[in-house]
């Protein structure tokens, strides 16, 4: 099959390394450059990079689509609204990390995660107009374990993508699209705000947001971000965090770091 492929960030590459070696690649589209470090400099995103890598035709303007003949696009976290004149040249199969209708929108495995859910998934659907309310080719499930955080979630996710897409495009045919059921719930693009513990909350939701985005407070007046804790006895343990310009560090060696002084959280 003759595909586009759209995507941008790390964990696509592997997916459309995989796509390639199977089928015809006629373009791959990903987001412009972006400024990067102190310096500002431009750096091309990780399916640009994998893409030149690969010889294929590389674009950085969606309305270049048009100049391509493919049977169909692939789209995995493109990071751009595709508009209806777009839409209407090829049928855009997209990847969402959720069992939709559940979680439209930009966060659903953060979001998952932070809602203590036990379950999320993968669905192919087809690209409508409105964010996320396409008909669904196929959806599957995966299990979230009680210590699983984002990045844990997102490589899960992206070998069962993998496999997902590979038996979809063997045969289009057999997976005729299907409205969503269900009442739709939707997520939202999380900011540093939304990373600051309240340690008034209950062990288990700080141990989630801590899982879903990563948690910031204060510890004996130390800037700090905590990377890693776990839920033992209904009680909340920090295994790792990294203190305000350092590299991450376990728990151990922050609190020697404080030469026994008590440890006072928030301050």
């Amino acid at each position: 099959m003759r595909l586009v492929l759209m995507g941008t960030p790390e964990f696509v590459v592997p997916i459309f390394d995989k796509i390639a070696s199977e089928h015809t690649i006629a373009a791959v589209f990903t987001r412009p450059p972006k400024p990067f470090g102190r310096k500002q400099e431009l750096q091309k995103s990780p399916v640009h990079i994998w893409a030149a890598g690969r010889g294929f035709p590389i674009e950085t303007d969606i309305n270049k689509i048009h100049g391509y003949n493919a049977d169909m696009a692939i789209v995995i976290s493109y990071g751009a609204i595709l508009k209806k004149d777009v839409l209407e040249k090829m049928p855009f199969v997209n990847t969402h990390f959720s069992l939709l209708p559940k979680y439209r929108g930009a966060s659903p495995f953060q979001t998952a995660i932070m809602n203590g859910d036990t379950e999320s998934g993968v669905c192919l659907m087809r690209i409508a107009e409105k964010l996320d309310t396409g008909d669904i080719y196929m959806c599957r499930k995966f299990p979230i374990g009680e210590n699983d955080n984002t990045a844990a979630v997102l490589a899960r996710a992206a070998g069962m993508t993998t496999e997902m897409l590979l038996e979809f495009l063997s045969a289009p045919e057999k997976y005729p699209p299907q409205s969503q059921v269900g009442g739709p719930t939707f997520t939202r693009k999380f900011t540093g705000d939304d990373e600051l513990i309240d340690w008034n909350k209950p062990p288990q939701e700080i141990h989630n947001l801590v899982r879903a985005i990563g948690g910031r407070t204060k510890i004996n007046g130390t800037e700090v971000k905590i990377l890693e804790t776990r839920i033992i006895n209904n009680e909340l343990q920090i295994t790792k965090i990294q203190p305000a310009g350092k590299k991450p560090m376990d728990w151990k060696s922050f609190v020697n770091g404080q030469r026994g002084a008590p440890i006072k959280f928030g301050e």
